[in-house]
């Protein structure tokens, strides 16, 4: 009798797609030996697109005093947390982040700014530290700013961005207990603005935040709708002084599970693990990257750190895959 993931890869491979919302549903069920089964499949699905890691790096450039009252950040004014607020960087500031990430092995760099709407003299900043980036590096470069325009989108674009990030977080189902100043048809269509400018999407979430596997899938599923091209899969990291700094954690096997499933049904977009995965998959971080997923975050997160880049580029090419980039 064939398991659960032997007729889930043979139905991949007949059919040549995704899987569906109720199949998420049982692999996420899954224990013992057959998670490792599911790993298997998800890194065969994985390995359509190469064996080549993307690795991307972000800065935060405009740190603090973000309106809105997402429960998991240290960066809303909502929140009571200890982070060091500051204005938007010094272009030069910017430049040499972006120069020293290159040298580590970014590929893509990203403006990443506090708030929901970003000012005007700040926006102008943005679009002459983008030019810059692309005439003094060879990086591709993206930015997350918040609401966007079809004006400011178009004008991202001509900057040189080739990518807009802008997360669901979670699932709309489950949204309203993360968020109450905004609202998710509002993230959506920051997202539709981006791609009807014909930028590409790097879209995802934050797993471990209290919601349940259907949350997980759901916001997969909704990702797969909006034909996003990237996919962070975030691990809550609880902040002190955030409403969610007494969170129980996922377990490793819980979050490779998330990894492979969303690759199961996302076969083929760039998965990256990004914010968290240090604390949370601990000595399992290397099988994150054979249980579908083919990108890193690389370096520091907005107000956490990371690792350093070489022990990340190391552990790649341990697993006999290649750092750099996917369709930069």
């Amino acid at each position: 009798m064939l398991t659960i993931c032997e007729t889930t890869l043979q139905a991949v491979r007949e059919k040549g797609e995704s899987i569906n919302f109720d199949e998420a549903l049982a692999l996420m069920n899954l224990q013992g030996h057959e998670c490792l089964e599911l790993f298997s499949i998800a890194n065969r699905v994985r390995s359509k697109l190469g064996d080549k890691i993307d690795l991307c790096s972000i800065i935060n450039a405009k740190c603090g005093q973000c309106p809105e009252d997402c429960k998991f950040c240290a960066q809303s004014v909502h929140n009571d947390t200890e982070i060091s607020s500051h204005p938007f960087l010094d272009e030069e500031d910017i430049l040499n982040m972006a120069f020293m990430m290159q040298d580590e092995g970014a590929a893509r760099f990203c403006i990443v700014i506090s708030g929901t709407n970003v000012e005007n003299n700040d926006f102008d900043k943005i679009l002459h530290s983008i030019q810059r980036i692309k005439k003094e590096t060879s990086l591709s470069v993206c930015t997350s700013i918040g609401k966007l325009t079809k004006e400011t989108a178009i004008s991202l674009k001509n900057a040189g961005v080739t990518r807009i990030h802008h997360n669901l977080e979670t699932s709309a189902t489950y949204f309203r207990n993360i968020c109450t100043t905004q609202s998710y048809d509002e993230k959506i269509n920051a997202v539709r603005i981006a791609k009807a400018a014909g930028l590409e999407v790097c879209c995802g979430g934050i797993i471990g935040m209290g919601e349940s596997v259907k949350d997980c899938i759901e916001l997969a599923f909704t990702l797969k709708e909006l034909d996003v091209d990237s996919i962070p899969i975030n691990i809550l990291n609880p902040i002190l002084g955030t409403p969610l700094e007494n969170v129980q954690p996922k377990s490793p096997m819980e979050i490779l599970k998330t990894i492979a499933v969303f690759r199961l049904i996302l076969p083929e977009k760039n998965i990256r693990i990004a914010g968290g995965r240090e604390k949370n998959l601990r000595d399992l971080q290397c099988l994150s990257l054979i249980a579908g997923a083919n990108g890193l975050l690389l370096g520091n997160y907005l107000t956490t750190p990371g690792r350093y880049p070489k022990d990340d580029i190391r552990m790649i090419e341990d697993l006999g895959f290649t750092p750099g980039g996917v369709n930069v």
